[in-house]
């Protein structure tokens, strides 16, 4: 029965955290001299993984090992900032536990580093729920490329078009698109105007319910 599985991405979709992602970006930006802005973030920043972001950034190609180093300076920033705060997506405990009753299996499909992945874990008791993880190091493409959606949906034995995928980026409803999934858009970074390519645009999970997903059908093959 639709949808065979749920897969969600994490930055402003499991947690509203994109502020402080953006606080911590403007620190960085700062100690290397450079200016920064929303418009930048959402645009060339939200969703990537950070192999793509700090060559942007640079604006040449960094060798792994500076990527790496890079990477965990600003993630350590933003767990800094983030840590007082941190709290699910409005609704969201009530929705996950709603799709665990039917034994609908939830995967993560996210851009972002373990550290992160844990430190949400920790912080909001989400983590059996989820019977996979797809993250940044087991991908070689990053979003809009669809190799994440696809490795989740791989993960949980599910075909991607009767998936159904939660984001909040632009990059990361291009990627659920192209795996052939049915996405939910969340405005807790774009406006609803900017992601308009989603299936179905929500401002949290209040908005939405096991009734009103099986309602986007499946993606039909052609």
């Amino acid at each position: 029965m639709f949808p065979e599985a749920v897969i969600f991405d994490l930055d402003g979709t499991l947690v509203d955290n994109n502020a402080y992602h953006i606080e911590a970006w403007k620190i960085f930006y700062d100690k290397i001299g450079k200016p920064f802005s929303k418009e930048e973030y959402t645009k060339n920043i939200n969703g990537r993984i950070n192999s793509d972001i700090f060559n942007y950034v640079f604006n040449t190609t960094l060798s792994p090992e500076l990527i790496e180093e890079y990477s965990h300076e600003k993630e350590a920033m933003y767990r800094d900032l983030y840590k007082p705060y941190i709290n699910p997506i409005n609704g969201l405990l009530e929705f996950l536990e709603e799709l665990e009753r039917v034994k609908i299996p939830k995967a993560i499909a996210t851009s972002g580093l373990v550290p992160n992945i844990n430190f949400m874990f920790e912080h909001v008791p989400i983590k059996n729920y989820f019977s996979s993880v797809i993250d940044a190091s087991q991908i070689t493409q990053g979003k809009p490329h669809p190799e994440i959606f696809l490795k989740a949906a791989i993960s949980v034995n599910a075909v991607p078009s009767n998936c159904v995928a939660f984001e909040d980026s632009v990059v990361g409803i291009r990627s659920a698109k192209a795996a052939g999934m049915k996405v939910v858009g969340l405005t807790t970074t774009h406006t609803a105007e900017e992601i308009k390519e989603a299936d179905l645009i929500i401002k949290d999970y209040t908005e939405i319910s096991l009734t009103r997903l099986r309602q986007l059908k499946p993606v039909e093959l052609r």
